[in-house]
């Protein structure tokens, strides 16, 4: 499981122009992970919006957001356009990342298939995580004004 204050897990997962994208390339940038269960459902649409409305205060503070399910990247790129999305969101369809985050959630009406957890992680400009926020209640949003106190504390 990832702590805070040890280097972020660098992960290779695919956008929904399924171009590869690095965590490592994005060194010298603050990084917001922010894992969701599904896209379309209504919690995970309202958190992704609601990061879209907020994507001019974390450009002004050198901060990017990367969406991540376990969606594939042809539903995602469906959930991104409709939703009018304004940052990648990566699919981890082998379900490698969110295992290696500790944020693999199995659903539990259909044994065996697995989730993401509803979570957050803040990595530095070095890859260090400097927050995380995990919820075992999938219809519970991030505390999206604390997520913005730590990035502008570290910006």
């Amino acid at each position: 499981m990832v702590k805070v204050n040890e280097k972020a897990p660098d992960f290779i997962l695919y956008n929904t122009d399924l171009k590869p994208v690095k965590l490592n390339d994005f060194k010298g940038k603050v990084v917001v992970l922010s894992f969701f269960p599904a896209a379309f459902t209504p919690v995970c649409t309202k958190e992704m919006c609601t990061f879209r409305d907020s994507i001019s205060k974390f450009n002004d503070m050198n901060a990017v957001v990367l969406g991540i399910s376990v969606d594939p990247p042809f539903s995602n790129k469906a959930f991104k356009d409709h939703n009018k999305l304004n940052f990648d969101i990566l699919s981890d369809y082998s379900r490698e990342v969110v295992k290696k985050y500790g944020v693999s959630w199995e659903f539990p009406s259909l044994p065996g298939y697995i989730l993401a957890k509803r979570s957050v992680f803040v990595v530095d400009k070095e890859g260090i995580v400097r927050y995380k926020w995990i919820s075992d209640d999938p219809t519970v949003e991030p505390p999206y004004q604390e997520v913005e106190k730590v990035i502008s504390s570290i910006s």
